[in-house]
């Protein structure tokens, strides 16, 4: 393939990657703020997705922890079957997490615990870093499919501990307020 050609394709990509993201930023704000109609009845699995959250979360970082490993040891195979794992659980992730932000009543910590300013301080920064990451995480699988190892490097390098940040507070932030659910 030219360089023009790759060129071409890293853009398009490039614009595929900031698109969805802005597209998943857009969705999960709107579903927060309830815009869009919900079941008059939950259904029964709703409180079900925020422990599915987690437990997904808790094994990307897991994961990653493992990728970063096989990289180091130049196990390439494995490495790459670990990312794809990763990658797919986190899209299933995602799913869960948009379907439950549209489907359960917000939920608060309550204004009176001791521990609201450290909720707080880690629930806006796993958004914050959560927004950032993702198109850092499409682009990163993109160059690695590819093949374009330096520019693979070069991405991951920022992609990889904002990534596991996220990960590891999407499971510090449900053990926070899990215990203020209804269910």
């Amino acid at each position: 393939m030219n360089t023009t050609t790759q060129e071409n394709k890293d853009k398009n990509f490039f614009r595929l990657a900031m698109g969805l993201s802005a597209v998943v930023f857009v969705a999960v704000i709107v579903l927060n703020k309830k815009v869009l109609p919900v079941p008059a009845e939950l259904p029964s699995w709703t409180y079900f997705l925020p422990k599915l959250n987690a437990l997904i979360n808790g094994t990307c970082s897991i994961l990653l922890l493992l990728s970063l490993y096989f990289i180091k040891n130049k196990n390439i195979a494995a490495h790459k079957a670990i990312n794809l794992t990763a990658f797919v659980l986190s899209s299933i992730f995602l799913v869960s997490y948009v379907l439950f932000h549209w489907l359960a009543p917000q939920t608060y910590f309550p204004e009176d615990n001791s521990l609201l300013t450290l909720y707080h301080t880690i629930l806006i920064s796993h958004i914050i870093l959560a927004a950032i990451v993702l198109p850092l995480i499409l682009i990163s699988f993109y160059r690695g499919i590819q093949m374009q190892v330096e520019l693979h490097k070069k991405i991951v390098r920022f992609a990889f501990p904002i990534w596991l940040y996220v990960t590891v507070t999407g499971v510090v932030v449900y053990l926070m307020i899990s215990p203020f659910y209804p269910h």
